[in-house]
């Protein structure tokens, strides 16, 4: 499972009032295969203490990406 989709969970888990222990449980037990770091969940917390409750990745700066094409190789 991507990391958006955990997101989704985590917030989930945030709007119930789960704390980031509660969380990183419940995440534990429904997805057994798959590790989840304990600073993933702590970044999306911090997130949503923030206000900011979009699960979406936000804009990034520095380089944008080029377009590889003859001319540039």
């Amino acid at each position: 499972m991507d990391k958006k989709k955990f997101c989704v969970l985590m917030k989930y888990c945030f709007l119930k009032g789960k704390n980031t222990v509660e969380a990183k449980t419940f995440l534990g037990a429904e997805f057994p295969n798959t590790a989840l770091a304990k600073s993933a969940i702590n970044d999306c917390y911090a997130k949503f203490r923030r206000g900011e409750m979009s699960t979406e990745d936000g804009e990034r700066s520095g380089r944008p990406k080029e377009v590889v094409t003859d001319e540039n190789i």
